[in-house]
């Protein structure tokens, strides 16, 4: 895959060949939680790197399957990439993120070729195309502890189920945002950075402070249009510091771009 015009999104990605499936990148400040590099944005730099290995231009991510063994520091870091299995229709790649000769997160990725074609089905929920009036800005400086990526992506919560903002502990663990980035039109990765960009849904559980992945999976379903990318985030269970969080991320024509659930661990209730 090649690199884009695609603003700091571009640049913060960017890898550099070493050979043997081996690359070297640094981790931009830019894409990080405070001391902590976004966890999409790690698997944006694991599926270039392994896409890049694989050398075929027909060949895309499908699908990312990370273990956040250690968190990486903001600083540079290699790549490094193992073929599992080559196909005709599909293919598989190891891809590992090593800093301090430790790894770091260690991934699965699934190339293929995304599908061109309409939906034959789907069952998405319904949102507005752009954020309404009554959006919060996360960018503003009285949100900007809830928005991870605010001066990279401009990130609007829909108000309705966001209880966290009115000081509510009772849930329900679902949020609805729009996102897209500052500096140029969302590509295929980014789809990555969506899946993972909104803030903890258990912060309607009043459950404050860093809440770390400890593994995310992501299916990539087709290229997202010029606009904002929607996105419908919930949880199905907490289970002590455990939670599950699910992310559809829907394009502006309404074609979904991602599909991404982690397991996380939040910290105790305020």
């Amino acid at each position: 895959m090649t690199d884009t015009d695609f603003g700091g999104f571009a640049t913060a990605t960017a890898i550099h060949a070493l050979g043997d499936g081996t690359y070297s990148a640094d981790l931009d400040p830019q894409w990080a939680v405070g001391d902590h590099p976004h966890g999409g944005y790690l698997l944006a730099l694991l599926t270039r790197a392994a896409t890049d290995a694989v050398g075929d231009a027909q060949s895309e991510p499908l699908s990312v399957s990370a273990q956040f063994l250690r968190s990486p520091k903001i600083g540079p870091v290699v790549l490094r990439t193992e073929p599992l299995k080559r196909g005709r229709t599909v293919t598989f790649v190891r891809a590992t993120l090593e800093q301090g000769e430790r790894t770091q997160v260690e991934a699965t990725v699934t190339l293929g070729a995304l599908p061109a074609e309409t939906p034959a089905w789907s069952d998405l929920p319904d949102m507005p195309v752009e954020p309404p009036a009554e959006a919060v800005d996360m960018g503003r400086s009285n949100h900007e502890q809830f928005s991870a990526l605010s001066r990279s992506c401009d990130l609007r919560l829909d108000p309705e189920g966001a209880g966290f903002l009115k000081g509510s502990t009772t849930g329900p663990l679902r949020l609805r945002l729009w996102v897209r980035p500052r500096e140029a039109q969302p590509d295929l990765l980014f789809g990555l950075v969506a899946g993972d960009i909104t803030m903890p849904v258990t912060l309607n559980l009043g459950r404050f402070g860093w809440s770390p992945t400890v593994q995310l999976t992501a299916l990539l379903r087709a290229r997202p249009a010029s606009g904002w990318l929607r996105l419908a985030v919930e949880s199905k269970a907490v289970h002590g510091a455990w939670f599950d969080e699910d992310t559809l991320v829907i394009d502006s024509t309404g074609r979904l771009i991602c599909q991404a659930r982690q397991l996380a661990l939040s910290p105790s209730a305020e």
